[in-house]
């Protein structure tokens, strides 16, 4: 019996989470003698299998993951990703929630996917089932066992060969004679995947943020300390001003850029500034809520920004999952360090205009 694409890929999405970035330990016992390597698994970016290369499995949350022809992957890959290519060989499943997945190499266990794209290519071949929620689905090489799939468009090509029974849900096309055994229409397939995985995948992207704005929050301590220092003690001493110079500078440079667009030669001036500002937006929510996590801090007496860090950015998430209130006092937390920074810099900006140049 087929297991639920949504559960399986659930809990693919946990691991996920709990995997993150680590590299999976490698262990010996490869076919030729040599030790596995690990998967260059991690959050972010891209994880690749390249050819020659085997490793033991993947598990990670990436922009891409590619098994490359001539790649082997002795175990699993499983993951949340951008796109997903195997062209070379997965000695066990293959279980990804993705935009696109192209399996164009060989999968000797099953494939579950939640995508928008599922292709299964020509001479591609899949030893066990095929379980899909996806937008558009094309099998067009062997699937060794079942299929179940539900898709907008489900396109059987003209080498496909299906030797178990399909059980689909979607307008189906093409070569229905590629299935050996029972062609049923079931309207239940697919219609599980998007309730269990969405609320998953919110959670793993939250994740996934709050990861990047401490990566984002560790670089500004680290490289400009006194700045980010001033932005705490700015948001501690006079609150009420710099959360009204967050609402200013918010509401009054998107104006400012519209005008700046009328023109032509103003276009790719604003395309830059939109940039820098969503930049300095992103900068403003890190900000903001290391300054107030630092503020209440000094009431119990604790001084560690490091710390400020992290206890701002993991309440922020928290708050973020609270209906309502949560989104509310995100934003006004938002509002504090955004008028900091544009404070600062400001500040920042006139200090260096008063300097006198060299030489003078």
């Amino acid at each position: 019996m087929l297991e639920a694409p949504s559960v399986r890929l659930a809990a693919v999405c946990f691991v996920c989470v709990l995997v993150g970035s680590a590299p999976v330990a490698g262990v010996p016992g490869a076919a030729d003698g040599t030790t596995a390597q690990p998967a260059q698994s991690n959050v972010g970016g891209t994880v690749t299998v390249a050819d020659g290369e085997t490793v033991d499995e993947i598990a990670a949350v990436a922009g891409t993951i590619i098994v490359e022809e001539g790649g082997t992957v002795e175990g699993s890959v499983s993951g949340l990703a951008g796109n997903v290519y195997i062209d070379g060989t997965v000695e066990g499943d293959v279980s990804v929630a993705a935009g696109n997945v192209e399996i164009s190499g060989t999968v000797s266990g099953d494939v579950s996917a939640a995508a928008g794209n599922l292709l299964v290519a020509e001479g591609a071949t899949v030893s066990g089932d095929v379980e899909a929620g996806a937008g558009n689905v094309r099998l067009a090489g062997t699937v060794e066992g079942d299929v179940s799939v539900g898709a907008e468009t489900i396109v059987l090509g003209d080498g496909a060969s299906i030797a178990g029974d399909m059980r689909y849900d979607g307008d189906l096309e093409g070569n229905e004679a590629a299935v050996a055994g029972d062609l049923t229409r079931d309207s239940t397939v697919g219609v599980e995947v998007g309730p269990t995985i969405g609320p998953v995948a919110s959670w793993l992207f939250d994740a996934y943020a709050l990861l990047l704005h401490l990566l984002l929050g560790a670089a500004l301590l680290a490289l400009f300390p006194r700045f980010s220092t001033g932005v705490a003690e700015r948001v501690a001493d006079d609150p009420v001003r710099t959360g009204l110079a967050g609402i200013g500078v918010l509401v009054a440079v998107p104006v400012v850029l519209i005008a700046v667009a009328i023109t032509v030669i103003g276009i790719p001036i604003t395309l830059v500034g939109s940039l820098v500002f969503a930049l300095s937006v992103w900068i403003g929510i890190v900000y903001g809520r290391f300054a107030v996590a630092a503020w209440l801090l000094s009431y119990a007496g604790i001084g560690n920004r490091w710390l400020a860090l992290v206890v701002g950015l993991i309440a922020g998430a928290v708050l973020g999952l609270v209906p309502y209130l949560g989104g509310l006092i995100n934003f006004l937390i938002f509002l504090l360090g955004f008028g900091a920074l544009a404070v600062g810099l400001y500040v920042h900006a006139r200090g260096s205009r008063r300097e006198p140049s060299p030489g003078l």
